[in-house]
C-alpha cells in the first residue's frame, strides 16, 4: 500500500530548516550536473549553494519558491522577479520567472507543473501582467512545459551562453497574466495595492545571525522600521584610504586629495563614538590597481570598531570578495567589475547574498571605472538596471563631476534610478551642507511609498572632515520626519 501523496509546491516565507537545507541543495546539484541550472556548470560547495538558497527568503524583488515529492521531501525550486521602476521595455506589470528547476530524480511526476503554476498564481496575485521567462535550447523539457502552460515563444538569442566550446542559444518566452494588458509592452502601472497584500509588503526584513558576521541591514530600514510617512535614511561617512591615511579626492582625482588622518582606525572610533551606524570604506590605491592595496587599514578599521563596514576598491575576484567579507566586511562594493566582468557580480550575489553592493560611479551619466580613470558608453540607469538583476542588495550612484566639491548632489539623476529600481540607492558625491541632507530627505519623502527601493541612504566625507557639518545634525536630518 502506497504512503500518502505530499506533493506541493509554496513560497518559502522565512530561512529553511536544515532537513530542507539540505534535500534542496542534493536537488540543486543533481540539476546543475544535468544541465547547468541555476547559472552553474558544475556544481559549488554545499555551502555557497546553501547560503544563496537562505538568502533569496530576504532578497528584494524576489519571490522564492520549492517543490516537494511524494514524500515530503524538498526537490526542486524556483524564483519570481519583480522589477522596481516601469520604463517602455522594461514595465514595471511584468515578472520574471528564473531558473525554475526539478532535481532529475523526480522528474516526469508533474512537480514542474505544480511548480511553475504555483509561480504564476503568485505573479497575478502580485499584480503582475505579464510573466516572462528564458531557457537554455538544451532544456527541452522546460520549454514544453512553458508551452504547455500558455506561454508562447517569442524569440531566439544565437549565443545565449557557452557550453563545452560551443554557442547555445537561449529561448524566450512570455505569458499574458491579464487581459488588462493586451499588448505585453504595456508599460501603464496597476493602481497602488493596499494592505497586507500590497508592495510593501513583498519584502521580508533579514534577521541577523549569531552564527556569521551581521550584514549590513537594508539602507531604507537602517535603525528602526520606518512609517511610510516617515523614511529614515542612513549616513555613511566615508574614510577613503590612499598610502595608508584618510584622504578625500575632488572629482575623483588621485592628483588632488586632501589629506585629513594617518589613523583610519581613530577615524572609524571617532565616527562611532559620535553615533553612526555604518562605515563607508573605500581602498582608492586599490581601485586604480585592481587589487587590494590597503590591506592594513581595512583590518585596523574593522578591528577599531564592531559597527557595519561596507568596503569597495580593486575587488575584482571572488577570492577577494571572500576575503573581505570572511574578515568581517559587512557588505563589499563593486564597481568596475559591475560593468566589465556581470558574471563576477552575479556569481557573488549568489554566494552571499545581501552582502553585494553595486557601486556606479559616472560623469554626467556616463559610467566610469577603472577608479574613475575610464568613462565607458553605458549609462548609469543601464548598468543599474543589470545590477538589479544580478541580485545585488544596493546601488551606491555618485556623479564625479560633484564628489569632493562640496555643491551638493545631482539629486535628478540619484532619484530617478532609485524611482527605477526595487533595491535601495544610497546617494554619493557633492554634499556640503546641512540643506543638501535636508534636500535628500525631502525627495526621499516624496517618493511613492512602495516597493523596497527608494532612497536607502547618502555617503558624506570631506564635510564632515571640514566641519561644515556636524555629525549629530546630519544624523538628525537623515533620521527625522518629513
Amino acid at each position: 500500500m502506497s504512503g500518502p501523496t505530499l506533493r506541493e509546491a509554496s513560497r518559502v516565507e522565512s530561512t529553511l530548516d536544515e532537513v530542507d537545507l539540505s534535500t534542496l541543495t542534493d536537488a540543486a546539484c543533481a540539476a546543475i550536473l544535468d544541465g547547468a541550472t541555476l547559472d552553474w556548470t558544475y556544481p559549488p560547495e554545499r555551502g555557497v549553494l546553501e547560503r544563496y538558497f537562505n538568502g533569496l527568503v530576504h532578497t528584494p524583488g524576489r519571490a522564492f519558491f520549492v517543490v516537494r515529492g511524494d514524500e515530503g521531501a524538498v526537490c526542486g525550486a524556483g524564483i519570481l522577479a519583480f522589477p522596481g521602476g516601469g520604463t517602455t521595455l522594461r514595465p514595471k506589470t511584468r515578472a520574471k520567472l528564473l531558473r525554475a528547476f526539478v532535481a532529475p530524480y523526480a522528474r516526469n511526476k508533474g512537480l514542474g507543473t505544480l511548480l511553475v503554476e504555483e509561480m504564476i498564481a503568485t505573479a497575478c496575485t502580485r499584480g503582475a501582467q505579464v510573466l516572462d521567462c528564458e531557457v537554455p535550447e538544451t532544456c527541452q523539457a522546460a520549454a514544453h512545459l512553458l508551452e504547455k502552460l500558455g506561454f508562447q515563444h517569442f524569440g531566439t538569442h544565437p549565443c545565449y551562453q557557452r557550453l563545452g566550446g560551443k554557442n547555445i542559444q537561449g529561448l524566450y518566452f512570455t505569458r499574458i497574466l491579464s487581459p488588462a494588458s493586451a499588448d505585453p509592452l504595456a508599460h501603464e502601472e496597476p493602481a497602488p495595492e493596499a494592505g497586507p497584500e500590497g508592495e510593501a509588503a513583498f519584502t521580508l526584513p533579514t534577521p541577523p545571525s549569531p552564527k556569521s558576521p551581521v550584514p549590513m541591514s537594508d539602507p531604507a530600514q537602517a535603525a528602526a522600521p520606518a512609517s511610510p510617512e516617515r523614511p529614515r535614511l542612513a549616513l555613511y561617512p566615508a574614510i577613503d584610504l590612499k598610502e595608508g591615511a584618510c584622504v578625500r579626492l575632488r572629482q575623483g582625482e588621485m592628483s588632488d586629495a586632501l589629506h585629513y588622518s594617518d589613523d583610519p582606525a581613530a577615524q572609524a572610533r571617532a565616527f562611532a563614538q559620535a553615533g553612526c551606524r555604518h562605515l563607508h570604506v573605500v581602498d582608492l590605491d586599490g581601485a586604480f590597481a585592481g587589487q587590494s592595496a590597503n590591506g592594513a587599514a581595512v583590518e585596523a578599521i574593522l578591528k577599531a570598531t564592531s559597527l557595519p563596514v561596507q568596503l569597495g576598491g580593486g575587488l575584482r575576484d571572488m577570492r577577494s570578495i571572500e576575503r573581505w567579507l570572511e574578515a568581517g566586511v559587512s557588505r563589499v562594493i563593486l564597481g568596475s567589475a559591475a560593468v566589465k566582468d556581470p558574471g563576477l557580480v552575479r556569481q557573488a550575489a549568489r554566494a552571499w547574498p545581501g552582502r553585494i553592493i553595486a557601486g556606479i560611479d559616472a560623469r554626467h551619466g556616463r559610467v566610469a571605472t577603472e577608479g574613475w580613470a575610464e568613462v565607458s558608453e553605458l549609462t548609469a540607469p543601464e548598468l543599474a538596471l543589470r545590477m538589479e538583476d544580478a541580485g545585488v542588495a544596493a546601488v551606491i550612484f555618485t556623479e564625479i563631476t560633484r564628489d569632493g566639491m562640496l555643491e551638493g548632489l545631482d539629486l535628478d539623476q540619484t532619484v530617478d534610478l532609485a524611482a527605477r529600481l526595487n533595491i535601495p540607492v544610497i546617494a554619493s558625491g557633492g554634499v556640503g551642507t546641512l540643506a543638501h541632507l535636508r534636500a535628500l530627505k525631502e525627495r526621499a519623502c516624496a517618493l511613492p511609498k512602495s516597493g523596497a527601493g527608494g532612497l536607502g541612504g547618502v555617503v558624506v566625507g570631506r564635510a564632515l572632515y571640514d566641519g561644515r557639518i556636524g555629525l549629530k545634525e546630519a544624523l538628525d536630518v537623515l533620521d527625522g520626519p518629513c
